[in-house]
C-alpha cells in the first residue's frame, strides 16, 4: 500500500469530498485507511442500569477505501504517489506531478516513544 500513517489527504467521493485530513491508520489486507475526522457514524449504545451506566451516542470513524482518497503535495493539490530508486539502492515514495520526494512522516505514538 503505498499510504502511510500521518499523510495529509483529500477525500475524493462521497459525502464527505473535497475535506482535507490526516491518515491515522492503515489497513493494507482491506486496502482501506482510517481518516480523521472522516467517514463518520453513530454508535447507539444502549443504557444499563445494572452497572449504572446511562445509554448514550458514541460517533466514531469508520475505515474507508484508498480509492476515495488522494495525497496532498507540497502546494496543497491532489497528486498521486510512484516509486523510485536511488542510487545507493534505496526506494522512496516521490509525488507524480512534480517529482518531489514524500517526506517521511513519523507517527506520534513513535515520537512519544523516543521521548
Amino acid at each position: 500500500m503505498k499510504f502511510k500513517v500521518g499523510d495529509k489527504v483529500i477525500v475524493t467521493s462521497g459525502k464527505y469530498k473535497g475535506q482535507k485530513s490526516e491518515i491515522v491508520t492503515v489497513y493494507p489486507q482491506d486496502n482501506k485507511v482510517l481518516v480523521k475526522g472522516v467517514n463518520l457514524y453513530t454508535k447507539h449504545v444502549k443504557a444499563m442500569p445494572a452497572f449504572n451506566r446511562p445509554g448514550e451516542k458514541i460517533v466514531r470513524e469508520r475505515p474507508m477505501n484508498v480509492a476515495k482518497i488522494a495525497i496532498l503535495n507540497d502546494k496543497g493539490e491532489a497528486d498521486r504517489i510512484g516509486y523510485q530508486i536511488n542510487k545507493d539502492g534505496s526506494k522512496v515514495r516521490v509525488f507524480k506531478k512534480s517529482g518531489a520526494v514524500i517526506k517521511a512522516t513519523a507517527p506520534k505514538e513513535a515520537e512519544k516513544e523516543e521521548k
